[in-house]
């Protein structure tokens, strides 16, 4: 019997897809060409991309630097060609002298005058000011944005999504509804710079394990990376989310308010996510 279970074995191994038998050796050059382009490929685009914006920024920024002071009138004796990188490094600087500047006294007034003068343009007030506060919810180290990864199910039920928790939901939208709502951004596949705005009752929302770098990779790829679960083995046993049953709910009542903390207050008294199984009907 051990021996027809491992010719069985054998017999599966050498079958692909709809029986066929996989040739030995075309299978596997195909396996070293994937595994090669598998490991040149992501190289290969971050060198491409880097190499674009490098390009792209030495385009803009080096005819604006004089010639008695740009490092490529001197190099041209050494080398025949400019070197690449002058505008990025001119432009690094100068953020750094600008950053330097507004920690000041002169700085700050300087930067106050100018953005009294762009508060008094019409439109331009606007864009500036929706920019302005969006960098600064971003960049800021006390910021909420993209603070956690969660699943939900959208667009109908049974179909679940992943997205990423920016901010508690404030203003007239919280205060139309009764439930705890949280603002939730639900990015496209493979562009998730564009995507949409969700206000969610944080009871149907259902925290991840994986950090919102790897939600964002999962997205990126269609899912092709997708991250390991690295909860303990007894919580990867409890099934939080019950089978989906026509327009009946598929989240226990608490289980997703239990699993994510509040986004304005810490909850250190929150139950435990184990005792909030989703149990069978």
């Amino acid at each position: 019997m051990a021996d027809d279970e491992k010719t069985q074995d054998k017999r599966k191994d050498r079958v692909g897809l709809g029986g066929r038998k996989r040739h030995g050796i075309a299978a596997k050059l195909r396996g070293y060409f994937l595994a090669g382009l598998l490991t040149v490929a992501p190289i290969g685009l971050t060198m491409w991309l880097f190499w674009v914006l490098l390009k792209f920024v030495d385009a803009r920024i080096t005819p604006l630097i004089p010639q008695n002071y740009n490092p490529n009138t001197y190099l041209h004796a050494i080398v025949p060609f400019e070197v690449p990188g002058v505008g990025l490094i001119v432009l690094i600087v100068a953020l750094i002298i600008i950053g330097a500047l507004t920690r000041v006294l002169l700085g700050r007034t300087l930067v106050r005058i100018s953005e009294n003068l762009v508060n008094r343009m019409p439109v331009v007030r606007s864009v500036y000011g929706a920019t302005k506060q969006i960098v600064e919810s971003v960049l800021k180290s006390q910021s909420d944005a993209f603070r956690q990864v969660v699943l939900f199910e959208y667009p109908r039920r049974g179909s679940w999504a992943i997205g990423f928790v920016t901010g508690q939901t404030k203003g007239e939208v919280q205060s139309l509804t009764d439930d705890d709502v949280v603002n939730v951004f639900l990015p496209t596949t493979p562009n998730p710079t564009s995507g949409y705005l969700l206000f969610l009752p944080r009871r149907e929302l259902i925290a991840l394990s994986m950090s919102v770098e790897e939600g964002i990779k999962m997205i990126i790829s269609g899912g092709i990376v997708t991250p390991q679960d690295r909860r303990p083995l007894e919580e990867q046993k409890i099934k939080r989310i019950a089978a989906a049953d026509g327009d009946k709910p598929t989240i226990a009542p608490g289980a997703a308010l239990a699993a994510i903390p509040d986004v304005d207050t810490p909850q250190p008294n929150a139950p435990d996510p184990e005792k909030t199984a989703v149990e069978g009907d």
